[in-house]
């Protein structure tokens, strides 16, 4: 396993690498025998991790990257000079870094059509990137059959990476269950990068994703489906904040 660099953040063992060094850890992943498995995880993540033990379990035995700016600022404030790794920066950055070396990518996830528009554009905006293959399963629980058919599918292309769009907590745990099956260098739970760099959805302006309030632009732009996560989770991520501080002073000595 590469040297991260982890800090514990209400539970949740967050890595605090630089975004370059994450992106080159995972590119010589194929080279140095490493299978990774990689979480990006926002507020929404730690919220449910701690009230979830079985997801915190999941995230904790990967590498849970600091996706959403909270995570960053947390970070921060623990004196560790943390850096956002957010997925639709990532994936991007990844498949352009591994384009000379010949790596090779499968995307699982997202509604019908939505890998295969991604893939459309990566091809355009990286010439020679090479596609392993795209899937997008059932939006239910699959059947062990179905899980069986995915991996000999995935395993078949032989992929150097898996990027797993299922959305949180769905994509982390089938990562984590898939991870000892699936050959892959790395498996990437990246969630809504899938809709964003397909163009399905559209994403924050920068200055709203370096000061923390892409959740706003989301709120607004799917108020019916985020207003109560972002209601709730903003709130008890506050609250379990503060509540973290107060242990800690009391445990000073």
């Amino acid at each position: 396993m590469p040297d991260f660099r982890f800090v514990e953040l209400l539970g949740v063992r967050v890595n605090v690498m630089p975004f370059d060094h994450a992106v080159e850890v995972v590119l010589n992943a194929p080279d140095s025998g490493d299978r990774l498995a990689l979480h990006f995880a926002t507020a929404h993540s730690l919220v449910e991790a701690n009230r979830n033990p079985p997801l915190r379990a999941v995230l904790n035995a990967g590498v849970v990257e600091p996706d959403g700016v909270p995570l960053v600022w947390l970070a921060r404030r623990r004196g560790f000079k943390a850096e956002r790794v957010c997925g639709p920066d990532f994936l991007p950055a990844l498949v352009r870094r591994g384009v000379p070396l010949g790596r090779s990518h499968f995307f699982f996830g997202g509604a019908p059509g939505v890998p295969e528009e991604l893939v459309r554009r990566l091809k355009k905006a990286y010439p020679g990137v090479r596609i392993a293959g795209t899937l997008s399963p059932p939006f239910r629980p699959l059947t062990p059959e179905e899980e069986e058919s995915f991996v000999a599918e995935i395993n078949a292309a032989k992929p150097d990476y898996v990027w797993v769009g299922l959305g949180a907590p769905k994509q982390d745990l089938w990562v984590a269950a898939q991870r000892s099956r699936l050959e892959a260098a790395a498996l990437l739970a990246v969630g809504a990068a899938f809709d964003f760099l397909s163009g399905r959805k559209r994403r924050a302006p920068r200055w709203m994703q370096r000061t923390g309030t892409e959740w706003l632009f989301r709120l607004l732009t799917e108020p019916r489906r985020l207003a109560g996560r972002y209601t709730v989770d903003n709130a008890r991520l506050l609250w379990l904040v503060i509540r973290d501080e107060r242990r800690r002073r009391s445990h000073r000595p």
